[in-house]
């Protein structure tokens, strides 16, 4: 079954090149891949280079910046195909990002074929 890790943390605290987090990351990453659960994976860009995009009455309206203003911030995501739920959390424990925010792990709705 597919999983999305999402990652939430402090965006003050973005793993720079060469420290202990981002090598973790990779780390973790690689085990990830390696173990044939990976699906997809991306880090993002800051909250500030967000744009969010509403649509009433057909009318298209944006605006800069992440919909809500909150502590800890959407900051990338794993996609598993994990055995079940425990098999996801397990995963979602490694995220060297747990130790500083929250992982949120939702199930990927299938649909059926049309």
């Amino acid at each position: 079954m597919k999983y999305l890790l999402l990652i939430y943390t402090p965006e003050d605290v973005t793993p720079e090149p060469g420290t202990d987090m981002t090598e973790a990351y990779y780390k973790y990453t690689n085990d990830l891949a390696t173990s044939g659960k990976l699906l997809a994976g991306e880090a993002l860009e800051r909250s500030d280079t967000a744009t969010t995009v509403t649509v009433r009455d057909g009318k298209t309206l944006t605006t800069d910046g992440p919909f809500a203003e909150t502590n800890e911030v959407l900051g990338g995501f794993y996609m598993v195909d994990a055995t079940d739920l425990d098999d996801a959390i397990a995963w979602a424990a490694k995220i060297p990002g747990a130790t500083i925010g929250k992982i949120e792990v939702r199930p990927v709705h299938e649909f059926p074929d049309m």
